[in-house]
């Protein structure tokens, strides 16, 4: 089976969307997804909706969130984890989108990570969901499903990045992180996966091996 096939098989069997899927079918701001993705960081789908929603139906560009006091940015963030460390990171990383890029998001990698609260994961995120530029990003369900599947057998995001990139064609990249978040959220859970729905689980080898270390 091929990865096309793989991911076309995962697609069929999932259900809804996730967030960053919908902010891109629906307005493809690349500034509402950088921040979104940088307010998602150990916060649930569901906080991280609700937080963007109500930040960007007062707030919109860069310039006005750049604007605000850290302490507004902490009163409408407050559902996301770490929010206070992330309210400052907000209100650096649009200032500086604000004055350096002219109010545009950057679409290079390297300038991304310069900016205040972005790592690899909200770059590449940035990239595949804004401008549909072919990237892996590496969120829990990325990690824990590529080793489960033993297609890596890496310690940490960055390792399992650069396995995937040398396995998987580029032109499937960007369906990594969509397909595995839904899957992981719905069928390869944490905890109890759900084996007898498993779309995939004929060729599965169901190796934990890695998470019981």
């Amino acid at each position: 089976m091929s990865y096309k096939d793989f991911f076309d098989k995962l697609e069929d069997s999932l259900e809804g969307s996730t967030h960053l899927d919908e902010l891109a079918n629906a307005n493809h701001d690349p500034f509402r997804i950088l921040i979104s993705t940088i307010i998602s960081a150990r916060t649930r789908d569901q906080n991280t909706r609700k937080v963007t929603k109500r930040l960007f139906n007062k707030y919109k560009t860069p310039e006005e969130i750049a604007n605000l006091s850290e302490e507004e940015l902490q009163d409408l963030i407050y559902e996301a984890g770490f929010y206070r460390a992330k309210a400052k990171h907000i209100k650096e990383t649009s200032q500086i989108i604000h004055e350096k890029y002219n109010g545009k998001v950057p679409r290079d990698f390297e300038k991304l990570m310069e900016l205040p609260g972005v790592g690899r994961k909200t770059a590449n995120c940035t990239l595949a969901y804004a401008f549909q530029i072919p990237a892996i990003c590496v969120d829990t369900h990325v990690y824990r499903i590529s080793n489960r599947l033993g297609w890596t057998q890496s310690k940490n995001p960055k390792q399992t990045e650069k396995k995937l990139k040398h396995l998987i064609p580029k032109d499937q990249w960007i369906r990594i992180n969509r397909l595995f978040v839904k899957f992981g959220q719905q069928i390869c859970l944490p905890n109890n996966p759900k084996h007898e729905i498993c779309p995939v689980e004929d060729i599965c080898p169901k190796d934990f091996s890695m998470e019981q270390k």
